[in-house]
């Protein structure tokens, strides 16, 4: 008869450290693709109008694609499937700069997405595991990693442009070198299979209703994260009259607001529980945007992103989580609640601008700053699948721990 396998405190913590290599990996591959869009641009010989079209399709794929992974990982095993699955995520770096024209740039950011999506339901997933057998939170700092590995990755890639490298040879040096530490970092995940009268999760199903609910409020942070992100900069130089500099160092500022609160998030959550977290994070980014509408000093505006940016910061990683104790299959509720944050990201830069042409960009954060509300009236969906301890520090009755998969024996 096939056996859940207790694992001891040293593997655990080792499983630990494995998966947030591969979150670092996996964003150190995102990083690398965004600072060399402009190079891939003119070389593939697009306009404005049609990488936009071009840059909806990694969301496209990722949206197709996320539903197979539980599919993978019940076959093969968690730990093989995520080895084959981050190893496609960095390979596929390569293809995008390799592209000569649009209709090639759209389909190899099909499959970049795609991959990324599939990686990314994977490494999330057995976080979720390694998270539950360790009884305390660890998915907030596991996201933080993800930033921290993004951060590395545009570091790169901004070194690679300012030199004048081509982005070709560039990230195929990159795809090279993520791929062999992303295989080094799966040796030490959990090795978790499925029983053998376990029935294989569908290829294709619509997620779960409490994976729609959580994804409402990954919805709401990663469209305030989104928007803060990429118009930030916009906002203090064009609503504010700042310098270009100044600009620039208000996004790079949230950014690492956002990294460096996500791997301090733990401690809050286990301190707290997810649902207070998340409600009194909702809290300070409404006053944050409050303060970005209402701001006539860039100093105000600065802080007033830094609090939307500590605010939102662990409300995907927490969501994740849920997702991942939520429903009988928590491989499908987490691709559902990843296909509603992807989206989210997805449209929001999109709609910030929309809204700014029609209205003004204070009106576009005054949505943000709604958004941002609603996190403080959604949060009580996080109690219900909440992990034990946070659940009980929210004022949630701790809920049972189901394992995504077992380790077979014998």
């Amino acid at each position: 008869m096939p056996i859940d396998v207790a694992y001891d405190e040293r593997q655990l913590t080792r499983a630990r450290y494995a998966v947030a290599a591969v979150f670092c990996v996996h964003g150190a591959v995102t990083g690398s693709f965004a600072t060399r869009i402009p190079w891939i641009q003119d070389h593939a010989g697009v306009g404005a109008g049609q990488l936009g079209l071009a840059l909806a399709f990694p969301a496209i794929g990722a949206s197709v694609a996320m539903p197979l992974a539980g599919r993978i990982s019940h076959r093969f095993g968690a730990r093989n499937a995520l080895r084959g699955l981050i190893a496609l995520w960095t390979l596929a770096l390569a293809l995008p700069a390799l592209s000569p024209d649009v209709y090639a740039l759209c389909a190899t950011l099909f499959v970049y997405g795609a991959t990324a999506g599939m990686a990314d339901v994977a490494m999330n997933a057995l976080g979720v595991e390694v998270e539950n057998r360790l009884d305390r939170s660890i998915m907030s700092s596991l996201h933080g990693m993800w930033s921290a590995g993004a951060l590395i990755g545009s570091a790169a890639g901004t070194l690679a442009a300012h030199l004048g490298s081509d982005a070709r040879l560039h990230h195929l040096l990159a795809a090279a070198v993520l791929t062999a530490l992303g295989l080094l970092a799966c040796q030490g995940v959990l090795d978790l299979r499925s029983t053998p009268d376990e029935e294989p999760p569908p290829r294709f199903a619509l997620p779960p209703r409490s994976a729609l609910v959580i994804g409402a409020i990954g919805f709401c942070g990663v469209f305030a994260e989104g928007a803060s992100l990429d118009w930030s900069a916009v906002y203090l130089r064009n609503e504010l009259g700042t310098s270009a500099g100044l600009a620039a160092a208000s996004t790079t500022a949230f950014a690492l607001t956002m990294a460096v609160a996500r791997l301090l998030g733990d401690r809050v959550v286990d301190r707290f529980g997810p649902v207070r977290t998340v409600r009194v994070g909702g809290v300070l980014a409404t006053a944050g945007g409050l303060a970005v509408v209402l701001a006539t000093h860039p100093a105000v505006a600065m802080l007033g992103f830094g609090c939307i940016g500590l605010g939102v910061a662990v409300v995907v990683p927490l969501a994740f989580a849920a997702a991942g104790r939520s429903g009988t299959n928590p491989s499908l509720s987490i691709a559902g609640v990843a296909t509603i944050t992807y989206t989210s990201g997805l449209i929001a830069p999109s709609a910030i601008g929309g809204i700014a042409d029609l209205t003004s960009l204070v009106v576009s954060f005054a949505l943000v700053t709604v958004l941002a509300f609603g996190l403080v009236v959604g949060a009580g969906v996080l109690r219900g699948s909440a992990r034990g301890a946070a659940a009980a520090g929210s004022g949630g009755e701790p809920a049972p721990k189901p394992p995504l998969l077992k380790r077979r024996e014998g």
